[in-house]
C-alpha cells in the first residue's frame, strides 16, 4: 500500500501555487505588456517609463537620477548651463559617448560558441593565444589568417543559474564569474578537467552548486536578469513593473535598483515579496541608506499591489484590514492599506469593516481619510476599555450592557479631565496619545455614528448587541471654546519680514524649491498656506495694467479667484515662475506646450513629479517654517497668523467686515470677525464713519458718507473722516454745525432732534431704537387716538432717520455689530462736562472734609 506523504506548511503552499496561477493568468491577458513576461527583459534604451540610455543622440552610456544625462554628459551640461546655454541647444551640440561598461561579451569570429577575450580583435582564448604568436597579423594578413583557423566546440553556458553568457573554461564559468569565484575564495574548488573529455573537478560540488545558485548575475546595460528566481517572485516582479509603468505619479525606478530587488530576492528567505514588511529583507545593509531606501519603497509598492490582488474585500476582512482600492478610492498622499488590527474583538473589528465599507462605497465619501482615522480611533479605544473591564474581554457582544457604555464614557471623561494617556492609542514614535477635548469629541461622536448605524442597518440585532449599550452613546455637544490665533505682534512681525531673516529662510532652502517665495506670498496676499503653494505656474497676469493673483480657494468653493497685488509681490513670483519653466526646460529638453502650462505647479515638488504638476507639500513647508522661527528665536508663532494680521490691519486702515470678507475668501462676517480681532474703539470708529441726516433735515435718513454698497478699499479709506475737525459728539449723534464745532455755543440751545446740522452715526443705532420704542409706548398708553397719532406723526421723521441708518449699516455689512454695541464710549456723551473749566482759586478753596471733621 502507497502511503502518501503529508507535506509541511501545505496550506502557504496551496496559497503560493493559486496566487502563481492567478498571476500567470493575468499575465497572459492581452492588456499585459508582453516585454515584462520574459526571464531576461530587454528594456528599450529609450522606454517611455524605463529608459535607461543617456537622452544625448547616440550615446551608449547609462543616464544618472531623473535629468536623463549620463555622468560624463552631466559634467558637460554643469559647464554649459553656467555659460548661459539651453537644455535643447546643449542636447544639439553635444557629442556621444561609446558604452563604457554592462555590454555582453561577443562572439569569436572563428568560434560561435565561445566568447571574445577581446573587444577590438572578437576572438576566444585558444585563438587570441595563437594570434598573439602568429605576430598579431592585421587587415589582409588577419583575413588570411582567420580563414587557415579551424573553431572549437564551445563550453556551454555559464552555471552560475541566473547568468545567461557562455562559459569560457573548462570550470563552467563565464569570464565575469570566474573572477568573481576566485574573489569568494572558489567555494567547493572547482577546476577544469584533466583531459579534454573528462568532468570538472570538485573539492566539494554541493558547495559550488550552492554558490552558482545564489550567485548574482553580471550587470548588462538594459537588461533585468530574472533567471534562478522562485516562479512566484519571479511573476510578482514581472507584475510589479507592469502595474508601475500605469501609474500616472510614480517615482522613478532605475534599472540597477530593479535588478537588485531580484538579486536579494533570490538570495533571501522570503517565498512571496508581500512578506517583505513582516520579515523585510537582511541584504539591505549593505548599501548605503539612500540606495537601500530606494530599494525599500519598490518592495514595498509591489507588495502593496500584490494585496489588491491575492485577497479579495472578504480575505482583508478575516485579516484585520481595509483596502481602499478595493473600492476604487485612494486618498491623497496615502496608502491603500488601512490597518484595523488594533480592534481586538472580532464583532467589532468586523462592524467597523462594513461601516467604512459603506463609506467609500457612498458617492458623499469624504474627499480626507479623517473620518475613517476618528471612526478607527472610537474603535480602538472602546476595544481596549472593553478588554479590561467588560465580562469575558468584550469578545461576546450578547453580554455587553448600557452600563459597559456608560463606564466606558466616564472612563473617557475622566481621561480628558485630568489628561491621562489614551488606552488604546499610541504615537507614530510610540508615545502613548492623550485624550485631549478634540480626541475626545472625536470618539464620543464617531463611536455613536458607528453604534447607530449597526443599529440603523440591523447588523447589531445579527450579532446580539443590545439596544441600550448602543443608545449609550451621547452626543459630544459643544466643543471647549477654540482660542484663535492672534495677529503677529510688530516685533514679530519686524524679524519676519526683515532682509536678514528671510536669507536665513532662503538657506533652508537648498533645491531653490521657492520657500521664501510662498512665504513672501502669504504675508502680502493674506491667503491660506495651501492656496499659495498649490498655485500654477500661469496664476499671475496684468489686466488694464493692474497685477492680478489668479488662485483657488478649495474650503470655501471659490476657484479661479483673482485680487490685486503690489508690484514687488508680481516681480516676485515672475521670477519664480521663470524658474519653473526653466526647470521644466531643463528636464525635458523643450519648453512646455500651452495645455502643459495650466497643469505645472508654481512650486513643483522633487518627488513623483515627472510632469511637474505636483506641488510641494504643506508638511514640507510647515517644517521648515518651524525651524525658521526657532533659528530667529521666535518659536510658538505659525504661519497661518499672517492672515489674521493681514485681516486686522484692513480694519484699521478703514475697510469693512464686508470687504475683508470679500478679500479673505470668508464664508460669512462671523468667520471675518474670527480673523479681524475688532476691539471696541476700532468697530467703533468704524460704526461712527457712518452718517446719515438727522430727524430735523430735509430728507431725514439720507445717507451722507457715500453709498450703501460694498466700496472698494481706496474709497473705504476716504470716507475715514476726520470726526475731531468735522463734528462733535452730541446725545445720539454728531453736531456738524462749524462754529460749535470750533468750541462756540449752539445757538439753538441744544435742540438736537429738530436740527437739520444734526446727524446720526452707525454707533447711535442702538441709543435711537431704544427711543423708538419708549415713543411707540407713549403712543400705546396714549388716552386718546388723537393723542397717538400725533406722537406717531411727531415722531415720523426719526423714525424715516433710523430707517435709513439700517439700510445703510445692512449694505455695509455692519448692521449686525451696530446692534451689538451696547454704549457708545462714555467720552462722547461727558465730553462736555469733562470740558468745563474751572479756576484754580476755585479749587483750593473748597474745603478738606478730613480737616472739617478734626
Amino acid at each position: 500500500m502507497t502511503v502518501l506523504k503529508v507535506l509541511e506548511n501545505e496550506d502557504a503552499s496551496r496559497a503560493r501555487r493559486d496566487r502563481l496561477e492567478l498571476l500567470t493568468a493575468l499575465m497572459m491577458a492581452p492588456g499585459f505588456d508582453p516585454l515584462y513576461r520574459s526571464d531576461l527583459i530587454a528594456i528599450p534604451p529609450q522606454h517611455p517609463v524605463y529608459g535607461w540610455e543617456c537622452v544625448v543622440e547616440a550615446c551608449g552610456r547609462v543616464k544618472k537620477d531623473n535629468d536623463g544625462l549620463c555622468q560624463e554628459h552631466r559634467l558637460e551640461w554643469r559647464e554649459a548651463r553656467e555659460a548661459g546655454s539651453s537644455r535643447a541647444a546643449f542636447l544639439t551640440a553635444a557629442s556621444p559617448w561609446p558604452p563604457a561598461a554592462g555590454m555582453p561579451p561577443a562572439r569569436c569570429m572563428i568560434c560561435p560558441d565561445r566568447p571574445s577575450r577581446l573587444r577590438c580583435v572578437p576572438l576566444c582564448g585558444t585563438h587570441h593565444g595563437r594570434w598573439r604568436h602568429a605576430g598579431y597579423p592585421r587587415n589582409e594578413a588577419l583575413q588570411e589568417w582567420l580563414c587557415e583557423q579551424t573553431p572549437f566546440p564551445g563550453y556551454g553556458e555559464c552555471q552560475v543559474e541566473a547568468c545567461p553568457d557562455p562559459a569560457v573554461a573548462d570550470a563552467g564559468l563565464c569570464h565575469c564569474h570566474e573572477q568573481r569565484y576566485a574573489k569568494d575564495g572558489r567555494p567547493g574548488g572547482a577546476r577544469g578537467p584533466k583531459s579534454p573529455d573528462g568532468p570538472i573537478q570538485y573539492s566539494g560540488k554541493a558547495e559550488f552548486l550552492k554558490w552558482c545558485a545564489t550567485a548574482a548575475p553580471a550587470y548588462r546595460q538594459g537588461l533585468i536578469n530574472l533567471r534562478g528566481l522562485r516562479p512566484l517572485i519571479k511573476a510578482e516582479i514581472q507584475w510589479g513593473l507592469h502595474q508601475h509603468a500605469q501609474i500616472k505619479k510614480r517615482a522613478v525606478w532605475e534599472l540597477s535598483c530593479i535588478q537588485r530587488v531580484a538579486d536579494l530576492s533570490r538570495t533571501s528567505e522570503i517565498a512571496s515579496l508581500t512578506e517583505f514588511a513582516d520579515i523585510g529583507c537582511p541584504g539591505l545593509a549593505r548599501f548605503g541608506e539612500g540606495y537601500a531606501s530606494h530599494i525599500r519603497m519598490m518592495f514595498l509598492e509591489i507588495a502593496s499591489g500584490l494585496r489588491c490582488i491575492y485577497c479579495t474585500p472578504a480575505d482583508a476582512k478575516d485579516a484585520g484590514y481595509l483596502e481602499t482600492d478595493h473600492f476604487g478610492r485612494r486618498f491623497h498622499h496615502t496608502s491603500s492599506y488601512f490597518c484595523l488590527t488594533g480592534i481586538s474583538q472580532r464583532w467589532l473589528r468586523d462592524l467597523l469593516w462594513e461601516h467604512l465599507a459603506e463609506i467609500l462605497r457612498s458617492p458623499q465619501c469624504p474627499r480626507s481619510r479623517g473620518p475613517l482615522d476618528e471612526s478607527r480611533r472610537a474603535c480602538v479605544e472602546l476595544s481596549a476599555f472593553l478588554e479590561i473591564d467588560a465580562p469575558g474581554g468584550g469578545h461576546d457582544p450578547r453580554a455587553l450592557r448600557a452600563e459597559h457604555a456608560q463606564r466606558f464614557l466616564a472612563d473617557q471623561r475622566n481621561r480628558h479631565r485630568h489628561g491621562l494617556k489614551s488606552l488604546g492609542m499610541v504615537r507614530a514614535g510610540g508615545k502613548p496619545s492623550l485624550v485631549t477635548d478634540g480626541t475626545l469629541q472625536g470618539v464620543f461622536n464617531y463611536g455613536r455614528r458607528v453604534m447607530f448605524w449597526a443599529l440603523e442597518t440591523g447588523h447589531a440585532g445579527q450579532i446580539g448587541l443590545d439596544r441600550g449599550f448602543i443608545t449609550a452613546f451621547p452626543a459630544a455637544g459643544r466643543r471647549s471654546p477654540r482660542r484663535s490665533r492672534s495677529p503677529f505682534t510688530d516685533d514679530v512681525a519686524r524679524a519676519l519680514a526683515d532682509e536678514a531673516s528671510l536669507r536665513e529662510l532662503d538657506k533652508l532652502d537648498p533645491n531653490d524649491s521657492g520657500l521664501r517665495d510662498a512665504w513672501e506670498a502669504i504675508v502680502c496676499t493674506g491667503r491660506r498656506c495651501s492656496e499659495i503653494l498649490k498655485l500654477k505656474v500661469d496664476c499671475i497676469g496684468r489686466y488694464h495694467g493692474l497685477p492680478m493673483l489668479w488662485h483657488d480657494q478649495t474650503k470655501v468653493g471659490n476657484y479661479d479667484e483673482g485680487i490685486r497685488i503690489p508690484e514687488y509681490l508680481y516681480a516676485r513670483i515672475d521670477v519664480r515662475r521663470h524658474k519653473t519653466l526653466t526647470r521644466f526646460e531643463h528636464r525635458h529638453g523643450r519648453h512646455p506646450a500651452p495645455g502643459e502650462r495650466t497643469r505645472i505647479a508654481l512650486f513643483p515638488t522633487r518627488v513623483r513629479n515627472p510632469a511637474e504638476e505636483e506641488s510641494i507639500s504643506y508638511g514640507l513647508f510647515n517644517n521648515r517654517f518651524r525651524e525658521w522661527l526657532d533659528g530667529l528665536d521666535l518659536g510658538g508663532n505659525v504661519a497661518h497668523q499672517a492672515r489674521h494680521t493681514l485681516a486686522t490691519k484692513l480694519l484699521a486702515a478703514g475697510a469693512s467686515l464686508a470687504h475683508i470678507r470679500k478679500y479673505l475668501g470668508h464664508v460669512s462676517d462671523r468667520m471675518a470677525e474670527h480673523y479681524a480681532k475688532v476691539s471696541h474703539s476700532d468697530l467703533d470708529d468704524l460704526l461712527s464713519a457712518v452718517w446719515v441726516a438727522g430727524p430735523g433735515s430735509a430728507s431725514p435718513g439720507e445717507l451722507l458718507s457715500g453709498n450703501a454698497a460694498p466700496i472698494s478699499r481706496q474709497e473705504a479709506m476716504t470716507l475715514a473722516l476726520d470726526l475731531s475737525r468735522r463734528s462733535t459728539p452730541a446725545e445720539g449723534g454728531f453736531c456738524t454745525w462749524q462754529p460749535v464745532v470750533d468750541g462756540g455755543a449752539c445757538p439753538w440751545n441744544l435742540d438736537c432732534a429738530n436740527c437739520d446740522k444734526f446727524v446720526l452715526s452707525g454707533a447711535d443705532l442702538l441709543y435711537w431704537r431704544r427711543k423708538q420704542e419708549q415713543w411707540r409706548s407713549l403712543a400705546e398708553r396714549a388716552p386718546t387716538d388723537e393723542v397717538a397719532d400725533f406722537l406717531h406723526k411727531a415722531f415720523e421723521p426719526t423714525a424715516r432717520a433710523i430707517e435709513g441708518l439700517e439700510k445703510a449699516l445692512a449694505g455695509l455689512g455692519l448692521l449686525d455689530q451696530a446692534l451689538a454695541l451696547d454704549l457708545r464710549r462714555p467720552q462722547d456723551y461727558f465730553q462736555r462736562i469733562w470740558a468745563v473749566n474751572f479756576r484754580a482759586s476755585d479749587l483750593t478753596a473748597l474745603a478738606d472734609p478730613e480737616e472739617e471733621a478734626g
